[in-house]
């Protein structure tokens, strides 16, 4: 596998820019609540932004590169609007056929100056107005199963606190909580890496649903199939944890179980504040800084909207495709934060099938809250034609599934200790179909064969009669 240019970091800098798909911020910016505020407002268009000159760094910050699913597909070489299922047939082949990492002797990240441990040398930014301190969100968590030895990719939140501590949210149910658990019950601290600066399938496996990638499988191996490269790793210089070679930034850390530290807020997917609380202690035992390093960050807004929903996406696909006759296509919208919210596409082929299609996403991509089913003559990621088969198709006395005291996903505010309610809308018409729901149209016409005046819009026109 000779590998492409989404395996390294610095490539993908390069290669955004010759795009014209990189806005570069000159003028010197404030790590403090500044650089954020700059990003918010480029936030979702079809460009990242590179801030060259940070306060106090030498080292520039990138963000907003999963902010722009046009941007993503242009990187991977893909249609836009095929990216889920590009996605989904990447974990599918790494699922029929893993390709597992491999180590190697050395790497780019061992060849900047040893240094002893100060995150204060990291650009880690300030994002909201009332985040707890600066944070790294972007890194990808290296970490093994203590009784196992089997690698997991994950990706968390970890608040910087002085030169060598972190302190980190680790989401319910993920892997991370397992090992942590197993450490704890042989009576051993959890050792991981924290790899910043990382190409994006690595990011994309660490973020694949465990319904994906279950807990004996190392997932990693889905990274060397979007890289079209086996992913490389080199050993830890103080702890046994395993490297990204080629990664910008890395950490080696640790973890005592049972010692807590307050971390938070922070501004997180929903668009509010994940509260002040309790949570583990990370020591950072060796800090490793490549030549030349680009630091990642991420506004927790539409990136992970788009990087985390196409993960869902790919997975639901794949799930409801196996499992419903006629299922087209999901989509998780941003309205419902790319994780609470699915579409689901279908050409019904029996009465029931739509609301199988319900109970079969929730059970693909637990945090969802809401499933809304939409035949296939419904724009999925058009808000308005979904609005309208819901106004117009959907049945309130047999359209809703309720499903009471479920698990969710806990930063919702409506999954208090990740328990809530979730709904699915059945806004299909219904089957058999007949004419009073087939939706009028226009036949097609070629416009170039008229003779057409479109006007320019004078705006604050002088207006006569």
């Amino acid at each position: 596998m000779a590998g492409n240019r989404l395996s390294d970091f610095a490539s993908i800098v390069e290669d955004l820019d010759a795009m014209g798909r990189l806005i570069k911020v000159r003028s010197e910016v404030d790590l403090h609540l500044e650089l954020a505020a700059i990003a918010a407002r480029f936030e979702g268009g079809p460009r990242a932004v590179l801030f060259e000159n940070v306060k106090g760094h030498d080292a520039p910050v990138l963000t907003g590169l999963y902010w722009s699913r046009e941007l993503l597909a242009e990187l991977m070489q893909r249609d836009e609007h095929t990216l889920p299922q590009f996605v989904s047939g990447c974990i599918k082949e790494w699922q029929s056929r893993p390709i597992p990492p491999m180590m190697v002797g050395h790497g780019p990240i061992y060849e900047g100056q040893s240094m002893k441990v100060d995150l204060r040398r990291i650009p880690a930014p300030v994002h909201a107005l009332e985040d707890g301190g600066p944070y790294f969100d972007a890194g990808v968590v290296i970490a093994r199963d203590p009784e196992t030895g089997v690698r997991n990719a994950s990706i968390q939140r970890f608040m910087v606190i002085d030169k060598q501590t972190l302190h980190v949210n680790i989401d319910a149910g993920r892997h991370l909580e397992l090992y942590l658990e197993k450490a704890r019950a042989r009576g051993e601290s959890l050792a991981f890496s924290l790899n910043c600066g990382v190409g994006p399938g690595l990011h994309f496996a660490a973020a694949t649903p465990a319904e994906a990638a279950p807990a004996d499988a190392d997932e990693r191996g889905i990274a060397c199939v979007f890289h079209e490269a086996r992913l490389e790793l080199v050993k830890g210089k103080k702890l046994p944890v395993h490297v990204v070679s080629n990664a910008m930034y890395a950490l080696e850390c640790e973890i005592v179980p049972g010692e807590l530290g307050e971390e938070g807020p922070f501004a997180e997917v929903t668009g509010y504040y994940a509260r002040r609380a309790p949570r583990p202690v990370v020591h950072v035992r060796a800090m490793h800084i490549r030549p030349d390093p680009v630091f990642q960050t991420i506004l927790s807004g539409v990136e992970v909207w788009n990087s985390v929903g196409l993960l869902g996406e790919a997975n639901v696909l794949g799930m409801l495709q196996r499992q419903v006759p006629g299922v087209r296509d999901v989509y998780f919208s941003h309205g419902g934060c790319g994780f609470y919210h699915a579409i689901v596409s279908i050409r019904q082929t029996r009465a029931g099938w739509s609301k199988q299609a319900i109970m079969a996403a929730f059970a693909a991509f637990p945090p969802l809250k809401m499933v809304t089913v939409v035949d296939d003559d419904v724009d999925i990621k058009d808000a308005k034609d979904v609005e309208w088969a819901m106004a117009t198709r959907f049945d309130p006395t047999h359209g809703i599934l309720r499903i009471d005291n479920v698990f969710g996903h806990g930063l919702n505010p409506g999954f208090p200790d990740y328990l809530g309610t979730k709904v699915g809308f059945d806004a299909c018409r219904p089957f058999p179909h007949t004419p009073e729901y087939d939706r009028a149209a226009y036949d097609k016409v070629d416009l170039a064969g008229h003779d057409i005046d479109v006007p320019e819009i004078q705006s604050g026109a002088a207006r006569t009669g």
